[in-house]
């Protein structure tokens, strides 16, 4: 198994240092925004920050305060840029916590948009876990709620799409595979995956095994929707689902020495992902093998161990040798 440790030579590895936990974080996709990145705090109050960094490629590091900085209530969940590579849109960021917010980054700051609330009855709206922006379409994103439920959001009209009771208990992730298809994960230890054009139904496609355990994190293929990956709570270990198989993981990875916390695959590459947790290392791994692996499962192909237990890990869409994680305070970008 390769190792990239951080007093490798060769291995190219940035690192900016931010005035808080880091908990949420994101690559921007944009082709003129390499290397710009959002990452949210994690304070247990109520006033939270946003950052948005750019690595100084010429300089090879990144400058020491942020590009912009906003305040934001409660840390985000999630994080993400619009999913425009050609940049032909908007250059918006959205948020999910109490609400669902959408940002307009300009050049004087950063500007709220839309603020987006599904309880039609009053101000407050279960918090949300997680969302999901479709790349297919960008006027829609998907969140998951305490409530049991997802959102699907009209990001133009500023309107709910459609709102499903996905699960029996608190939904924590959601993922798009697809135009009109898109898979949660809950409290239930279930992943169900949903159709738009047919609202009534849902298919579960997995079960935790242990009764009554959460699912905390899901991710779907972005090259083969037939792959996604899920993992439970206070687990070391990813299962990797083939939709068409339900119920059977095609692979389970299990080389983390403690529980798994994030989870990405390759935007490129059908065979790759990567896993990181509370044993402070990022493993990528080729799924190609899946088909024989050995007695106590696949090694990963490659190892990075960072400075603390990793929080967050996202896959540069654009650059798609460049990884990022979270851990304490610290952001790092890592080529792999």
């Amino acid at each position: 198994m390769a190792a990239m440790g951080s007093g490798q030579s060769g291995a190219e590895i940035y690192t900016y240092e931010a005035p808080w936990l880091v908990y949420a974080m994101n690559w921007s996709v944009r082709q003129d925004k390499r290397f710009r990145l959002a990452l949210g705090s994690f304070v247990e109050e109520y006033s939270n920050k946003v950052e948005i960094i750019t690595l100084d490629e010429q300089r090879r590091e990144f400058p020491a305060e942020p590009t912009h900085r906003f305040d934001h209530p409660y840390p985000c969940t999630k994080i993400m840029f619009v999913p425009d590579a050609e940049g032909t849109s908007e250059d918006l960021l959205a948020t999910s916590g109490d609400y669902l917010r959408v940002w307009r980054i300009g050049d004087d700051g950063v500007h709220l948009r839309s603020l987006l609330n599904n309880n039609k009855n009053s101000d407050f709206c279960a918090p949300l876990t997680s969302f999901d922006w479709s790349t297919t379409n960008l006027a829609r994103v998907g969140t998951s709620s305490l409530d049991t439920t997802c959102t699907i959001w009209d990001l133009e009209k500023e309107t709910v799409d459609s709102q499903l009771i996905a699960h029996d208990k608190e939904v924590y992730d959601i993922a798009w595979g697809g135009p009109e298809v898109f898979a949660s994960v809950s409290a239930d230890g279930s992943v169900r995956v949903f159709d738009l054009r047919d609202k009534d139904h849902s298919t579960i496609v997995y079960e935790s095994p242990t009764p009554d355990t959460p699912l905390l994190r899901l991710g779907w293929n972005k090259q083969n929707p037939r792959y996604m990956a899920t993992m439970e709570m206070d687990s070391a270990k990813v299962v990797v689902l083939d939709i068409r198989v339900p119920a059977l993981p095609v692979a389970e990875l299990k080389k983390h020495r403690a529980a798994v916390n994030t989870l990405a695959w390759a935007p490129h590459s059908s065979r790759n992902i990567c896993t990181a947790g509370d044993d402070a290392q990022a493993l990528i791994w080729d799924l190609s093998s899946v088909a024989q692996p050995g007695e106590d499962g696949m090694d990963p192909m490659l190892a990075y161990n960072a400075g603390a237990e990793i929080s967050q890990l996202q896959w540069s869409a654009t650059q798609t040798d460049w990884i990022a994680i979270a851990f304490g305070k610290n952001l790092q970008v890592l080529h792999v």
